[in-house]
């Protein structure tokens, strides 16, 4: 889908919430979904990090980006001891951090979910795995399924130094082991603030569930999951509700 097509008002919803809205022959939908490169996007099983940061207090807090936030934010509200998933934008400035800007792939924004988590329960290097494993693909650049721009881009915004070296470290892991086909091409942007999405945004995978879009693209991530981390896996997703 075309940057200028994804293009809208800031009050109105989301390009990919009119596109569902508007079918009207879903068998049609699918079909077209279905030529789409969508098993580049299937979950690898991957090895943990070998080493781990061992981070203090009852919370700690990072940024992933992989594709389209719906996705990515519906998975790590099914991972236990994250307490909130927050979709929105990172890599620019606050001036253009908005939909209709961020989605022209000129802002230095990424689509990003603020992934906030009890350290107790479960560790960066876990959360790590889970997003190159099923959260998304980081060997497509600049692009994730149906979804093409720089703001799809696969990147990390770590909060501190030690999750920077923890993330180099584990796609250097990855890469020796060929994990995956193709080298991974994720990127660690540090310094970058990340500015909460609009609020239609918010919970979409969760309250939109028969969406085409989300069926074909980031239902099978959350199965994925439960799949390939049952212990890390819950049922009940931590929602971010009114922001």
């Amino acid at each position: 889908m075309s940057a200028q097509a994804k293009l809208v008002n800031r009050s109105m919803p989301s390009p990919r919430v009119i596109w569902a809205s508007l079918l009207v022959v879903p068998l049609l939908a699918l079909a077209f979904w279905q030529v789409r490169p969508m098993a580049q996007e299937a979950p690898v099983v991957i090895s943990a990090p070998t080493q781990d940061i061992a981070e203090t207090g009852p919370s700690a807090v990072t940024v992933f980006a992989g594709g389209c936030f719906w996705g990515v934010q519906g998975v790590f509200q099914h991972v236990k001891g994250v307490t909130k998933a927050v979709s929105g934008y990172t890599g620019g400035d606050a001036s253009t951090a908005f939909y209709e800007m961020t989605g022209s792939g000129d802002t230095g924004h990424a689509e990003s979910v603020q992934v906030t988590y009890d350290p107790s329960v479960v560790t960066y290097g876990e959360l790590l795995q889970i997003y190159f494993s099923v959260a998304h693909n980081p060997t497509q650049l600049n692009y994730q399924g149906p979804d093409h721009g720089t703001q799809y881009r696969s990147t990390i915004f770590p909060a501190t130094d030690a999750q920077a070296t923890l993330a180099k470290a584990y796609i250097a892991q990855l890469d020796t082991a060929k994990a995956f086909p193709e080298k991974i091409v994720t990127t660690i942007e540090a310094g970058k603030t990340f500015y909460p999405a609009e609020q239609y945004h918010q919970d979409f995978l969760t309250l939109n569930p028969t969406y085409p879009y989300i069926v074909i693209n980031d239902l099978p991530k959350v199965a994925a999951l439960k799949d390939l981390f049952p212990t890390e896996y819950t049922d009940q997703p931590v929602l971010v509700g009114q922001l």
